[in-house]
């Protein structure tokens, strides 16, 4: 069994209460930190972790908090970014519901290593049970003496706010997600200045994802030696993974980084195999944004090497044979599923996403999703092919966020692995209309490439 360090205890009844968290040992964290610990002492466990950020980018947090500016007289802020939008990806939803004070007492040992004394949950504004959730747990947090003045009689205050987005995926970007909680229009600004120096009110902030917060309470109980113990390389610690599709059993999984990839989509312990006794197709590893691989890429590395759910394995061969982990959105495919129909479906969410501020993404997005539903209904030419190359190339990385990127690289690696499937599609537009194009050759065993 696998050691879980974030929901050892989701199935205890009431642990969403104060109370039954704290008789499992929440808050621990915070009487060590507070008592008995600096800010720089906090900062520096959680460099010792090898903690990275959880949202996407796997920038390692204890790095991104040492950037924090530190001006005199000059208030600093956290901001959790809880706007998860990232299709695929529920894994934030899931702790704030179940395990709240998870969250709460991250927010607190997070914002007494920054020195904040307001501290903001940003939180995805479709996500109304959890705004409510989160608020109830900050009140009974404060009610018990861990929130508010002089928490613990430390002489240190903190007041932690949750505010609703609008309900915008660009929001999930840091520095839009501080123009929206400044009460503006969710831009993404154009950096430098990074966050660190000027963000929240043009004041020094650390943005990070719910997860990375909730994660520095077992670093700091455990320790942060002992928390880089777990998993491998530069990927330590445990990861929450949102699997979804034609799997067995769908749902939020806690595994320890550097899991086999095969043993977490077919061992009863975590996916439990493709539904329908069908076959794997293709998997998106990371959410929408990271480039889909077919079946024979996913389970091994183009060298042949057993595929890990680590940072660096899944990463191993760069988009050419490889992915990312982004934020821990696993989606399958099996035999009977159309990858350029999931890859319009993708295309026309950037394109609806999109703040229209560059006009690569603006115009490129909406570009993308009609010549893929031309593709998709039957009505293409092979030039369409070509064109969408075009496209995407021109709009990864020419665009203020990463927002074009994350349009760009699914319709990228659809091209690069399926291609015969869009060809397909053009030359058998009528039959493209009643049938998929099935597994093909994509679950085919690959012969290594010897470097």
């Amino acid at each position: 069994m696998a050691r879980k360090l974030l929901l050892t205890h989701i199935d205890v009844p009431g642990i969403n209460t104060f109370e039954v968290y704290r008789q499992k040992g929440g808050y621990v964290a915070v009487e060590k930190v507070i008592k008995t610990m600096s800010p720089e002492d906090v900062v520096e466990e959680v460099k010792k972790s090898g903690l990275r950020g959880r949202g996407g980018a796997g920038f390692p947090t204890g790095m991104k908090w040492s950037f924090l500016a530190k001006p005199e007289g000059v208030p600093r802020y956290l901001v959790c970014n809880a706007d998860e939008s990232e299709p695929g990806t529920f894994k934030d939803r899931y702790l704030m519901t179940h395990i709240p004070h998870a969250l709460i007492e991250g927010m607190i040992v997070s914002s007494f290593a920054l020195g904040a004394n307001i501290s903001y949950i940003y939180v995805r504004g479709e996500m109304m049970p959890q705004i409510r959730i989160l608020e109830r747990a900050i009140a009974e947090a404060k009610e018990k003496g861990f929130l508010g003045k002089n928490i613990l009689g430390s002489g240190y205050d903190l007041e932690i706010y949750v505010q609703p987005g609008g309900g915008a995926y660009i929001c999930g970007e840091e520095t839009a997600l501080l123009e929206s909680l400044e009460g503006k229009r969710g831009n993404p600004r154009i950096k430098p200045p990074f966050p660190a120096i000027a963000g929240l009110y043009n004041c020094p902030t650390v943005v990070n994802n719910v997860e990375s917060i909730a994660a520095t309470v077992p670093i700091l109980n455990l320790g942060g030696e002992e928390y880089a113990k777990i998993g491998v390389e530069r990927s330590t610690g445990t990861k929450l993974i949102s699997a979804s599709g034609n799997i067995v059993k769908p749902g939020v999984y806690e595994i320890e980084l550097g899991l086999p990839v095969e043993e977490f989509i077919y061992s009863d312990e975590y996916c439990g195999g493709i539904a329908n006794g069908k076959r794997m197709k293709a998997v998106v590893a990371g959410g929408s944004s990271v480039p889909i691989l077919p079946a024979n890429l996913i389970l091994k590395t183009a060298a042949g090497n057993s595929r890990l759910m680590t940072y660096e394995s899944l990463s191993d061969g760069g988009f050419q044979t490889g992915t990312m982990l982004g934020s821990g959105g696993f989606i399958v495919f099996d035999e009977d599923q159309c990858v350029v129909r999931n890859t319009w479906n993708f295309a026309r969410f950037y394109h609806h996403e999109s703040c229209g501020q560059c006009s690569p993404c603006r115009e490129g997005t909406g570009w993308m999703e009609k010549v893929l539903h031309k593709i998709e209904s039957g009505h293409g030419s092979m030039s369409d092919i070509d064109l969408l190359w075009d496209v995407q190339r021109k709009i990864e990385g020419n665009t203020i966020c990463p927002l074009g990127d994350a349009a760009a690289w699914p319709v990228a690696a659809a091209i690069r692995h399926f291609r015969d499937e869009f060809e397909w599609h053009i030359l058998h537009p009528e039959e493209s209309q009643t049938r998929n194009y099935g597994l093909a050759h994509y679950a085919d065993p690959l012969q290594p490439i010897v470097s």
